[in-house]
């Protein structure tokens, strides 16, 4: 099944200033303010690999990072690590007012196409940003940030050699400008690695974030085949690998925000979607995180409705049997998501946005910020749906059924930070 093993990571060396301020979150959550603010704090931030942006007119942003990349590696600033290990990786951090703490460990990871059953995603991707990580894959020849998975580890053996492995003092810990702490040791390979690698024979692995550079991964890899020259380590990627049932996996629901519908018309809208929900008004958006809360609790499949203004709606399905009717090819464990509600029966037959629409974002937009969310459409979107989070045990149902949640489905928090370790390719 899985095929895992160490490898000798690229890390940033001392020259190249405090853990801290040289790395940043994965690309797809930095606005272009947090990019340039990162850079002014700190020039060797890895941000000028993951996130590369034109300095002037008709330059290929990729080509400038891969061209950094090999300063850095010249200069010493990034240094390869002379043995193959695996790197353990421990996010501390609050949420909800408790504190949590998640471990897992990075190491390579044997690219399977998803037909055989073996590396599964939970989530549809979107077009753009595939584009986006294959520029960069092909003007780096390397990996700046782990694919997130979640494995199950019915007996703990893994957990426990994990927990070995990391029982002395980390190389690197540090506590980010989100009050996220990180803790870095390396497990040099030896017989407790490898016992590990071989304890993932007969798992699977289940994406929980990083779909759009794992299909990448499989498109570079396949490319360089196609070419016959030299493909280095392109049957692997680099993965962080977390226990599924982990007390610390903390997942926050993405919101969406639709934009620029014709003739967009909400009245109509909720009087239609009286045919499938209970309808709730509420005059306070204060009134909202514990309507939903409580929704979520009694395992009701709901979600809030705003249009601007103060007042909001709460949208409670029915009966969840009629899922199998818009959903007939879906299993169970799809057809009962939050999401699954949402998009099924409210943005494609109610509002016509099709899949397309969606993977392209053309009238739907996405955002983990309810904040932002409310904003957007005071500033002028046509509405937004504020959602409740998909649980972990929904995540690994969908993806062991062979199936995949819409788009943006999922947001793992915290992300992991990108800069800790990176796999050189080629």
């Amino acid at each position: 099944m899985a095929e895992i093993k160490p490898f000798a990571a690229l890390r940033f060396t001392k020259q190249a200033g405090a853990a801290e301020r040289i790395v940043c979150p994965p690309y797809d959550i930095i606005s272009e303010e947090e990019r340039r603010a990162y850079l002014e704090r700190e020039p060797h931030n890895v941000i000028r690999l993951e996130l590369p942006r034109a300095q002037r007119e008709g330059e290929d942003p990729y080509a400038a990072a891969g061209q950094v990349l090999r300063d850095w590696l010249r200069e010493g600033v990034l240094a390869q690590d002379s043995r193959p290990a695996l790197y353990i990786y421990e996010e501390a951090f609050q949420a909800g007012g408790r504190d949590y703490a998640v471990r897992g460990f990075i190491c390579r990871v044997k690219l399977e196409e998803f037909s055989k059953g073996i590396v599964l995603p939970h989530e549809e991707t979107l077009s753009k940003a595939k584009a986006d990580r294959f520029n960069l894959m092909q003007a780096t020849g390397c990996n700046f940030s782990q694919i997130y998975s979640l494995y199950m580890d019915e007996t703990g053996a893994t957990r426990r050699a994990v927990e070995d492995l990391s029982a002395g003092s980390p190389v690197q810990s540090f506590t980010d400008g989100d009050g996220v702490t990180h803790r870095l040791w390396v497990a040099e390979d030896s017989p407790a690695v490898q016992e590990i690698c071989r304890q993932f024979a007969g798992r699977k692995l289940y994406i929980a974030d990083g779909h759009h550079r794992y299909e990448t991964a499989l498109r570079y890899r396949d490319q360089l085949r196609a070419a016959g020259g030299e493909t280095g380590e392109s049957d692997y990627a680099m993965m962080m690998l977390v226990d599924m049932e982990n007390p610390g996996l903390v997942v926050f629901p993405t919101h969406r925000i639709v934009r620029d519908l014709p003739a967009f018309d909400a009245a109509a809208l909720l009087r239609d979607c009286q045919a499938y929900f209970e309808l709730e008004s509420h005059s306070s958006l204060g009134d909202m995180e514990a309507a939903l809360a409580d929704k979520y609790a009694a395992g009701q499949k709901a979600f809030g409705f705003f249009d601007g203004g103060e007042d909001w709606t709460l949208l409670t399905l029915k009966n969840p049997a009629v899922m199998a009717r818009f959903l007939p090819e879906g299993s169970k464990a799809l057809r009962e998501l939050d999401v699954s509600v949402l998009h099924s029966l409210v943005l494609e037959r109610l509002l016509k946005i099709d899949k397309e629409n969606m993977a392209n974002q053309v009238n739907l937009t996405y955002t983990r910020d309810r904040e932002e969310a409310l904003e957007a459409v005071r500033r002028g979107a046509d509405c937004c749906f504020i959602l409740n989070p998909t649980r972990v045990e929904e995540i690994g149902a969908v993806a062991a059924a062979g199936e995949k949640m819409p788009q943006k489905s999922t947001y793992f928090y915290p992300k992991l930070i990108t800069g800790l370790v990176m796999n050189k390719i080629l």
